[in-house]
């Protein structure tokens, strides 16, 4: 996981098993909706990987869109363009790309039945640029010079400098003042138990097991026709499969090797989504080996990116040399890295790493090892793992694998590296400022490697900054060539998510998705859309 994952989210967000009773799991059609079958209501029950730490968008929840609670001024279609939401229209935006002005649709209404209008907006947005507010990315809002309400219907957000992805920041999830602005930011019951304009309503929140909804009898955009819609938190990639094929789920996402026994399946359909989301190592640069510009360079070319592709995600994923997939317009050409164990080999000779009588090369003392840890239950970061540690080792360098969860992982971060995960479809800032930028190492789940090169830092600040798109191209070409000579991570592969789902929901369709999947990605981005069969 990287900032974007773990931190929300959905990006990222962290998972317990799922521990649905047995009771439970043999009365579908619950009272609120948990379970699947047919009939009243048109329940649906789709098995995820991960829940969020808090369902406030005040503190990062659903701020990719997407969040079913909750809209923003704009959202992003099937073909991710964005379109209007709360907002009547894309924005208007000045000359000199300092001005964003909005105007509201009139009429939207909360869950509890107070009028939506632009003080929402103002209180969401100075809420989240608050310094007391606990939201690890408020560094994507560092343009907003000032947001203000003209009237009750029109907002203006004037920016410091001509942020170009700017618009595409305001699908975040718009919160109610007079809720939210009532109680602690923090801690309140609005984390939990949140109010929206969104087509479904929270109606339970058991932790570590579901999220429940019930369908927006008065949502704007129409009532969904799934009335009732339950998120199942199950951690374990195995668990999640047998509950998909015993019955007590209607979809769920899987990984490559699980996805396709259910491939021969009457009854249910496979979707796979192209996505940015990819798995990397984090390499500390506080830990003597890991920090290793040597050792870096070396792990880059050891590591069979293919083999990866075609064993671990049975062809379903392509390689990954950077956070910027090779299919991406952003992607800097030249920056792909060979498999070539021999240059591994000479890269640490000539670094003076030598190999002792075990294999394991060794410099002034220093043994060339260190832990690499994985989340339990997380079957493709554990393939990862194994298959980069297995690859290290030709090399010389000895990778211990561990399992553990984000509890006990992240106190490890600063000197241990860590499988994984982040991306972003949207724009190269979303994702590479929070991953790279040297001031955001220690801070939650950003920058996990504690990367410090000052030509990215430059880099990253001119990208974000500029409005002129070959500038910004030669930016981030510039990170993506950096992260060649002294890589602070290994990016390994970019996965498609698969999902399986029950046909009684007719076909569906995905976006391409970020790594927050499973939550508010997968053929359910739409659920309000869908029309169940009968």
């Amino acid at each position: 996981m990287t900032a974007r994952s773990i931190r929300g989210a959905v990006a990222a967000t962290l998972a317990t098993v799922l521990s649905l009773t047995a009771a439970a799991c043999s009365q579908p059609g619950g009272s609120d909706g948990s379970n699947s079958g047919s009939g009243a209501g048109d329940p649906a029950v789709v098995g995820i990987a991960y829940e969020p730490d808090s369902l406030s968008p005040l503190l990062g929840y659903g701020k990719d869109g997407n969040s079913k609670i909750f809209d923003g001024l704009l959202a992003l279609d099937g073909n991710m363009k964005l379109r209007p939401a709360l907002a009547t229209a894309l924005p208007e935006v000045s000359d000199d790309g300092l001005t964003y002005t909005y105007k509201l649709r009139r009429g939207v209404k909360f869950s509890d039945g107070k009028p939506f209008g632009a003080k929402d907006v103002v209180f969401t947005y100075r809420t989240i640029l608050d310094e007391k507010t606990n939201n690890a990315s408020r560094t994507e809002l560092d343009a907003v010079k000032s947001v203000e309400a003209t009237g009750d219907d029109t907002v203006v957000f004037t920016l410091k400098y001509p942020y170009a992805p700017f618009a595409q920041r305001t699908v975040l999830p718009i919160a109610p003042e007079h809720a939210a602005g009532r109680q602690d930011v923090n801690t309140g019951a609005f984390t939990t138990h949140p109010i929206g304009t969104g087509p479904y309503v929270l109606t339970k929140w058991s932790k570590g097991e579901k999220l429940s909804f019930k369908a927006n009898p008065d949502y704007w955009g129409g009532a969904p026709k799934v009335k009732k819609f339950t998120m199942a938190i199950i951690k374990d990639d195995d668990v999640r499969a047998t509950r998909l094929r015993s019955g007590e789920l209607d979809g769920a996402i899987l990984p490559p090797n699980l996805a396709k026994g259910f491939a021969r399946d009457s009854g249910t359909r496979t979707y796979a989504a192209t996505t940015y989301d990819y798995r990397t190592v984090t390499l500390p640069t506080h830990n003597k080996v890991a920090g290793d510009t040597a050792i870096r360079r070396a792990l880059d070319v050891a590591v069979d990116r293919q083999a990866m592709v075609d064993s671990i995600l049975n062809g379903e994923g392509r390689a990954a040399y950077g956070p910027v997939p090779t299919d991406s317009e952003w992607f800097a050409k030249g920056t792909e890295r060979t498999h070539d164990l021999g240059a591994a080999k000479k890269i640490l000779d000539d670094a003076g790493w030598k190999p002792g009588k075990d294999g394991i090369r060794a410099k002034d003392g220093v043994r060339a090892a260190f832990p690499l840890w994985y989340l339990t239950g997380d079957k493709l970061r554990q393939d990862h793992a194994l298959a980069y540690a297995s690859d290290a080792k030709k090399a010389g360098i000895d990778i211990t694998t561990e399992a553990g969860t984000w509890e006990v992982i992240e106190p490890r971060m600063k000197q241990d590296a860590v499988l994984a995960g982040g991306g972003s479809p949207a724009d190269p800032d979303f994702d590479q400022y929070t991953l790279l930028k040297s001031s955001l190492a220690g801070d939650g789940f950003n920058n996990m490697a504690w990367y410090d090169n000052k030509a990215v830092d430059q880099a990253l600040e001119a990208g974000r900054r500029s409005g002129d798109e070959a500038e910004r191209k030669a930016a981030y070409d510039t990170v993506q060539r950096e992260l060649v000579k002294n890589p602070g991570y290994t990016f390994l592969t970019h996965i498609d998510h698969l999902y399986v789902v029950k046909d009684r929901f007719g076909a569906l369709t995905t976006q391409v998705e970020p790594h927050d999947h499973g939550l508010a990605s997968g053929p359910w981005w739409n659920v309000e859309d869908w029309t169940p069969q009968k």
